[in-house]
């Protein structure tokens, strides 16, 4: 039975014994990972796609997207401290519901890094393009360079591509962040950012928040309020690669749960503050076609529409949000510095991205449901450089707004299965020794499930569309491959010899 394959927590826990990962990181190292991969990809990113949805309203997206975001994490950490292990809800599934779940689980957490990161990489590509080339050294990259085929005119994202593949080539030859380096640029980005909120806030005028809703609280395909929430929840994705980092956790039944509520709290009253500041500074109206419906972020047409020049300065049209709107107001050296700091910022998101999604392939590889050369290391640089090479393929070609959706799918659909995988544990295993417990778990969880149900139905139809398609492809694989291979379907525990994939900072 395939459902009937299920890896007990006590036999995950003896097989990471067997196998495990050095645990080296602390709840601050912790509560820095989660900060250093939230902060960068929400504020700095889609600042302009959720304007461009919800209009001013995107204030409230963040409460929304922030409100499942809390929810999930006390879910995952109860389980997280039950079992510290790697893999993130890719083994909490695979200890519930089995494995054909758990697999389907993996296979969407691999959409949602390797997505994000590709979202990320075109976000660093309008800072470097903005503030350092063009501000900076004068320099204006030809639109065919510094856009992908969705712009008219555009080509290839060459900026995107060049640190993809830079930060794809660090971590292949072991050059990771260390824990100092990684706590300094998280410094820096929320000083750029408290500058940037001191900055703004005094200069905000109640008109530029007329009309609130331009978009109402449920519009259609990915629009208004909840739509837009649906889009900026791929910014708090941080918080699981914290989730994904218990194996590497001392004391991780304190830890973890530190360290997942600590960056979350953290950065979402950063994201509120920061919206407010840049919407009420110099507006957030989305660009609206002759139909009355707004563009599609990300489109052609929006493209086009930007071109106009009534149009080239509104939020929605800029590549660099936070920098432009301190130009708009003034302030144009510090939004010149605030461009530094994004591109500062920005890189070490993708590395911990990239990071996240090769531990994911580490768990699923060891439980034979992948070839075990995507674990391989190579000789001489200690690191998985195949898989971290397949990772580093993906570049930007695609707007970030719907990349961004796209990764969010993955996203919530896992979400949703560790909320489940809590309520059945409880009701399993209620006496099973619980380090953190989820307050009011029969509440919480089935507003996590709840929650991402409905944004998940908020995302853009096509965007819908990406999850079950690329959940079919996955299958496929599942039935071919890893149903035959598995160590768990073969009365195996584990194989192979354990690997050094230490995270940024153990060493």
């Amino acid at each position: 039975m395939i459902f009937g394959r299920v890896k007990s927590l006590d036999a995950i826990l003896a097989t990471a014994e067997k196998k495990s990962l050095h645990r080296s990181l602390g709840a601050f190292q912790l509560t820095m990972l989660g900060i250093g991969c939230v902060i960068g990809t929400g504020i700095f990113v889609l600042t302009s796609a959720a304007a461009q949805k919800a209009g001013p309203g995107m204030i409230l997206s963040f409460v929304v997207a922030g409100a499942v975001c809390v929810v999930a994490a006390l879910c995952y950490a109860e389980i997280a401290a039950m079992a510290p292990v790697a893999g993130s809800a890719y083994t909490y599934t695979y200890s519930v519901m089995g494995e054909l779940l758990a697999w389907t689980v993996g296979w969407a957490l691999i959409l949602e890094y390797a997505v994000a990161a590709s979202a990320v990489s075109v976000g660093w590509s309008g800072y470097f393009a903005g503030s350092i080339l063009h501000e900076t050294f004068g320099i204006t990259l030809p639109t065919w360079l510094s856009h992908g085929p969705y712009m008219p005119g555009g080509f290839i994202n060459l900026p995107a591509v060049v640190i993809s593949l830079l930060i794809t080539w660090l971590l292949m030859i072991g050059t990771t962040e260390s824990a100092r380096v990684n706590a300094v640029l998280v410094t820096i980005k929320v000083v750029a950012l408290t500058a940037f909120v001191a900055l703004t806030l005094p200069k905000t005028h109640g008109a530029n928040f007329e009309p609130f809703l331009p978009t109402g609280i449920l519009g259609s395909n990915g629009l208004g309020v909840v739509g837009a929430a649906a889009t900026i929840f791929f910014a708090y994705v941080g918080f699981d690669a914290v989730s994904t980092a218990a194996e590497e956790t001392k004391d991780p039944q304190r830890n973890v749960p530190i360290g997942l509520i600590a960056s979350l709290g953290i950065c979402t009253v950063f994201y509120m503050l920061v919206a407010a500041g840049a919407i009420g500074t110099i507006g957030g109206q989305p660009l609206f076609g002759a139909d009355g419906v707004p563009f599609t972020t990300g489109s052609a047409e929006l493209a086009r529409a930007c071109l106009i020049p009534a149009n080239a300065q509104a939020l929605v049209c800029s590549n660099e949000a936070l920098a432009h709107v301190l130009r708009q107001v003034g302030y144009a050296n510090v939004g010149n510095w605030m461009g530094y700091a994004a591109g500062l910022a920005l890189p070490s998101v993708i590395l911990i991205l990239m990071f996240g999604q090769t531990r994911i392939f580490f768990v699923m590889s060891r439980d034979g449901l992948l070839p075990e050369v995507l674990s391989r290391v190579h000789p001489k640089w200690k690191t998985p450089h195949i898989v971290t090479a397949i990772t580093g393929v993906f570049v930007a070609f695609l707007p970030v707004g719907q990349l961004a959706d796209i990764a969010n799918a993955g996203t919530l659909y896992a979400f949703m299965m560790v909320a489940i995988a809590l309520l059945i544990l409880r009701k399993r295993e209620p006496n099973r020794h619980r380090p953190f417990r989820t307050p009011a778990a029969w509440i919480v969880a089935p507003l996590t499930i709840v929650g991402c149900i409905g944004l998940y139905f908020s995302l853009p139809y096509e965007a819908m569309a990406v999850l079950p398609i690329w959940g079919a492809v996955g299958l496929v694989i599942y039935f071919l491959y890893g149903y035959r291979k598995s160590y768990l379907g073969r009365g195996m525990a584990d194989g192979g010899e354990p690997i050094d994939m230490a995270p940024p900072g153990s060493h």
